[in-house]
């Protein structure tokens, strides 16, 4: 489960400002569009990375995904069935820390499954998850008595601990340090093999997509064309893309068609 199917797909938003700014090119307009004519399919099981650049409609691409939010038009299937609204089965990661700070790590973890009645299950599957992202030990810890990757380890074993059908994440690594985020990386790759669900992420780091995705979409801006790229990548895990033949070379059209001439 978690095949995801995107057709036609536009959102446009009413430009309510009352006064217009000076200069402002869009002060006429009363309609903007941040989504135009998308088109795309997400199989079963995959790890898709969005880039583009900010602005281009990927965070609001993936509120229409997660039921948080409508389109204007077109629709979205996951299975088959169209989104009308969230569900428990497609679960957000959002870009900032998402934990409730007056509850451990164990609570917060316990959240998902509030309607399991067997305790011991219960505990033992909360167990599990903490271990798989290497949180042993920190259970009774509370968010603010943890690092920035620790807390981010602790909001995907909540989010994966509900068992989801398809796992969304916007900007996950955001605000971390270098070699956090390089850990991080490994673990969500790590844990992806593990569950083998559907996960969308939101990333503005190439690198990100190219070690971590099995699909990798590009977006522009409505304007011209919101879909610039979408290429499935037949690359094992782990990857090294310096190492990897065709890699290197993917990273370089990728700078480009995002406005930056990486050779320079």
């Amino acid at each position: 489960m978690g095949h995801i199917l995107i057709q036609d797909l536009a959102k446009r938003y009413q430009n309510r400002r009352q006064h217009s700014r000076k200069n402002d090119i869009h002060a006429h307009e009363k309609i903007i569009t941040v989504l135009e004519d998308v088109n795309l399919e997400f199989q079963d099981g995959e790890m898709v990375c969005i880039l583009g650049p900010s602005g281009c409609g990927k965070s609001s691409l993936l509120r229409i995904i997660a039921g948080f939010d409508r389109a204007t038009s077109g629709k979205i299937l996951i299975d088959g069935q169209p989104i009308l609204k969230p569900s428990s089965d497609y679960i957000f990661v959002f870009q900032h820390n998402g934990l409730l700070p007056w509850m451990t790590v164990w609570q917060n973890v316990e959240l998902g499954l509030r309607h399991l009645d067997n305790e011991a299950e219960k505990e033992e599957t909360i167990q599990e998850y903490i271990s798989m992202v290497e949180l042993d030990g920190f259970e009774s810890y509370y968010p603010h008595q943890l690092s920035g990757g620790m807390q981010r380890r602790a909001e995907l074993a909540r989010a994966i601990v509900v068992n989801p059908e398809l796992l969304i994440m916007d900007e996950p690594f955001s605000g971390l340090d270098f070699l956090t985020h390089l850990k991080m990386r490994e673990e969500v790759v790590n844990m992806h093999q593990f569950i083998n669900k559907t996960i969308v992420i939101v990333t503005h780091d190439i690198d990100d997509a190219l070690v971590m995705a099995d699909r990798v979409v590009v977006m522009g801006n409505a304007s011209t064309k919101n879909i610039l790229l979408n290429r499935k990548l037949a690359f094992g895990h782990p990857r090294n893309i310096e190492k990897i033949e065709g890699l290197r070379e993917l990273r370089d059209e990728l700078y480009l068609m995002l406005g930056v001439n990486y050779a320079v």
